[in-house]
């Protein structure tokens, strides 16, 4: 071929191809091709196993080695759809017999009065204001004790020692001298003096009442004539001896202390509260307590004082609670665990064993329809006895399960629902309303098509 030949050719070659690129451009303008990621839901859908997520098929069926029903396997992006949507993907539908067999019960949250639950220790101690000393009225020796031990019981009604006292019986003769003084001047027709005879009774009758002596003893002692050489001394209140400070024989001096007596009908019990929790607590506020040395007694207190200051080392405040003790159960120096019981209002509450923690989160299992659960993350409060406050995540009157809840869970991981315990199966589903109903039964198994498996 010559070379003008050749050259032709080659031309006419470049004009061709020219055309045909400019063309096909045109073309793909014209009919411009779908984006790997358009219409990707109308790509095939895959099918895999719960139990064993590295058997993939193109066609529902029972997985080969545990005979489970396939689930198809959701395209990426639908965490990214509606909450409704992602409901419906994460819902779980249970037969009567597997809500029978799972124990599930359900109960409708619900708003009412709440009661904070503030944990305190403290230990017994004795009322202030039910503690007393027994005390001499007058000088003189101890002549009988009724009382000779510490912690014997006393009564405010009987005597618990007999005083002989010089200046006592000094007095009742001055008192029987002023009784016969009055009898001799009451017909003295001189006014002042028939009057002074009434002073001077009155006056004795005082002194004898400073030194301790009773009505009743003093009318005795107009009655007989006779003054008593020994005066019996009583205690200011019913109680315990807590301090025996004399003997019998003993001189003693006006004022000095021969016992300490306390009534442990009623006791103190000083809490001690931490700086953050004190603003909770009020006066008034019920407190329950519970002993090592009584198990599975309650004793039941009120808040009584407040104390204004803060123990600098503990961080803590001492609120004081003033017990009863029937019996004389609670010893003084006992410890004590309380729980002090701080009102809330009317707030949103369901039982403790509704909300089911899977460490990052709260989760409760909510009754769509009768046998239908979905699971709602909630945030929970403050938890009083066997119920827990809901601050968020759920309305009044939705039931939740409150037992059989883990069951559900662990049956929406093996239906490829939001299983909290395993949560990268949380993006398997059937499709269906609910996920799959129970598992079909295990097909007989089939040698294993290397070609199904996706490692």
């Amino acid at each position: 071929m010559s070379i003008s030949k050749r050259t032709g050719f080659m031309l006419g070659l470049a004009i061709l191809l020219a055309v045909g690129i400019g063309a096909g451009y045109l073309w793909f303008i014209r009919h411009p091709t779908h984006g790997p990621g358009e219409h990707a839901d109308q790509a095939p859908t895959k099918y895999t196993c719960p139990m064993h997520p590295f058997i993939i098929r193109d066609k529902p069926g029972a997985c080969p080695i545990c005979g489970m029903t396939l689930v198809p396997i959701l395209k990426s992006g639908t965490d990214k759809g509606s909450k409704k949507d992602r409901e419906a993907l994460s819902e779980i539908s249970l037969s009567p017999t597997q809500q029978v067999m799972a124990n599930v019960e359900t109960e409708a949250a619900k708003i009412e009065p709440f009661t904070k639950d503030i944990s305190a220790v403290g230990i017994v101690a004795y009322d202030q204001a039910r503690q007393a000393k027994v005390t001499a009225w007058v000088a003189g020796r101890i002549d009988r004790l009724y009382v000779n031990r510490v912690g014997d019981w006393v009564s405010r009604n009987r005597p618990v020692a007999e005083v002989y006292s010089p200046d006592l019986v000094s007095a009742q003769q001055e008192y029987l001298l002023a009784l016969k003084s009055r009898e001799t001047l009451k017909d003295s027709p001189i006014n002042s003096i028939s009057q002074g005879g009434e002073g001077l009774v009155a006056s004795s009758r005082q002194k004898l009442k400073l030194m301790g002596v009773k009505d009743y003893q003093i009318a005795s002692l107009e009655r007989t004539g006779v003054p008593n050489i020994r005066l019996p001394i009583y205690t200011p209140l019913s109680g315990v001896v807590i301090e025996k400070q004399v003997l019998a024989g003993q001189y003693v001096n006006v004022g000095d202390p021969l016992f300490s007596i306390a009534d442990l009908s009623t006791v103190w019990v000083d809490v001690e509260v931490y700086e953050n929790e004190f603003p909770e607590i009020k006066i008034g506020q019920k407190v329950e307590f519970a002993s090592q040395s009584y198990p599975g007694t309650t004793f039941t207190g009120k808040v009584s004082f407040i104390y204004p200051f803060l123990d600098p080392n503990t961080r803590t405040i001492k609120v004081r609670v003033e017990l009863p003790n029937p019996g004389g159960k609670l010893k003084p120096e006992m410890y004590m665990r309380g729980m002090i019981k701080a009102p809330q209002g009317t707030v949103l509450t369901v039982p403790v064993t509704a909300v089911l923690d899977t460490g990052k989160r709260k989760v409760v299992w909510v009754e769509k329809e009768p046998g239908s659960y979905v699971p709602r993350d909630v945030t929970i409060g403050d938890r009083s006895g066997d119920r827990i406050r809901i601050l968020s995540g759920l309305n009044e009157g939705e039931k939740v399960a409150v037992s059989g809840g883990y069951l559900i869970d662990s049956e929406a991981q093996l239906e490829g629902g939001t299983g909290e315990g395993h949560e990268g199966h949380a993006g398997m589903t059937d499709g269906k309303k609910g996920g799959t109903a129970a598992p079909a039964p295990p097909q007989k198994k089939k040698s294993l098509d290397m070609g199904d498996m996706k490692m």
